[in-house]
């Protein structure tokens, strides 16, 4: 089989569609929802809006019941605020009682659709994340370019506004294939709904449930660019993928099929000014790091950000180890030093 062979957008695989055995009332249920209660509340005993919800506990869960049996339960809306760490980002906070309702969603549906997604899939999931993104880079790039023997071309991409551009229409549809309860359907509906960016776009960051959605979304994607792409060496982390191949021609037309299939398919579009194919000895961007073929540094970016949040902060001390956790997953011993000096 080819390194990279391209197939067409209605290529000849067919995925066996699997279906969610799971019923409405297994979320709904007062057990689930004490459950997910007992889950949201980790971290967060001291925040006004959770003791204030706590007080009342066995009510405020009944309620929740209620309105989720009675199907009357509608979402609240949202408190928005901005942050700029890792960049600008418009975060939208839900109140206590529908994060709740996220959470009992959450502890349903994200074991069967966790199944569903490709090994190389690294955003909000248990046992991934940013750290083994990296370290799959590196591996992938050493078998790439045999043992760094080869010469190795790297596709980078960055889908443009990816939370504010997700299609709510497509998003539901995509879930139809793979639940049969309508009134799942129809809760996962009311919340998709509760937010938008424009009529019909958009998901809100910060909640759980978003951070699930986006990657049913783009599983279908995952899918195209394994099954019909047949990319072998691949790895997506939320809106940011990276492809490997000794061809730089064939990696060309790959980008061609990716717009196709994200325009057509999803309605998202690549950010022109984030796509690249550049080899790896000569150092690619991905994740916050500058990856090269026998080590990767923290980007210029990434590291001034770093400083400024610390100096901001006052040197707290969760601050500092954060970054220096951050720093030992990459070559940067004079960075930890300078760090260790300037707040011991």
């Amino acid at each position: 089989m080819a390194e990279l062979r391209g197939g067409g957008i209605q290529g000849r695989h067919r995925e066996k569609v699997r279906l969610l055995d799971n019923t409405y009332d297994s979320i709904i249920s007062p057990e689930n929802l004490l459950e997910a209660w007992k889950e949201f509340i980790r971290g967060k005993h001291k925040r006004k809006d959770v003791q204030e919800f706590e007080l009342h506990l066995a009510d405020d869960l009944l309620s929740i019941n209620r309105e989720l049996v009675s199907k009357t339960y509608r979402h609240s809306h949202y408190e928005a605020f901005n942050i700029s760490d890792p960049k600008p980002r418009n975060i939208h906070k839900a109140r206590v009682k529908d994060r709740v309702v996220h959470r009992a969603i959450y502890r349903i549906l994200y074991p069967f659709f966790d199944r569903l997604f490709i090994a190389d899939s690294y955003s909000c999931r248990n046992n991934k994340g940013v750290h083994k993104a990296l370290e799959r880079f590196q591996s992938f790039a050493r078998k790439a370019s045999q043992n760094h023997t080869r010469t190795v071309w790297a596709l980078k991409c960055d889908v443009r506004k990816f939370f504010a551009s997700i299609d709510q229409n497509i998003l539901r549809h995509i879930l139809e294939k793979h639940i049969p309860d309508q009134d799942i359907l129809n809760l996962l509906s009311e919340i998709i709904g509760s937010f938008h960016t424009k009529e019909g776009k958009g998901l809100p960051l910060g909640n759980l449930t978003s951070q699930l959605l986006v990657n049913v979304y783009m599983n279908e994607f995952d899918q195209f660019m394994k099954h019909q792409v047949n990319a072998k060496y691949y790895i997506r982390y939320a809106d940011d993928f990276v492809i490997f191949s000794k061809n730089k021609e064939q990696l060309k037309a790959i980008l061609l099929q990716i717009s196709i299939f994200l325009e057509s398919r999803l309605g998202l579009t690549l950010h022109p000014d984030k796509v690249f194919i550049k080899t790896v000895a000569s150092g690619v961007d991905f994740l916050g790091w500058t990856h090269f073929s026998d080590h990767r540094v923290l980007r210029t970016v990434t590291k001034n950000r770093a400083f400024r949040n610390m100096r901001e902060k006052e040197g707290k001390q969760e601050t500092v180890e954060s970054y220096l956790g951050l720093m030992k997953h990459g070559n940067a011993y004079k960075l930890r030093k300078r760090i260790e000096n300037s707040y011991p």
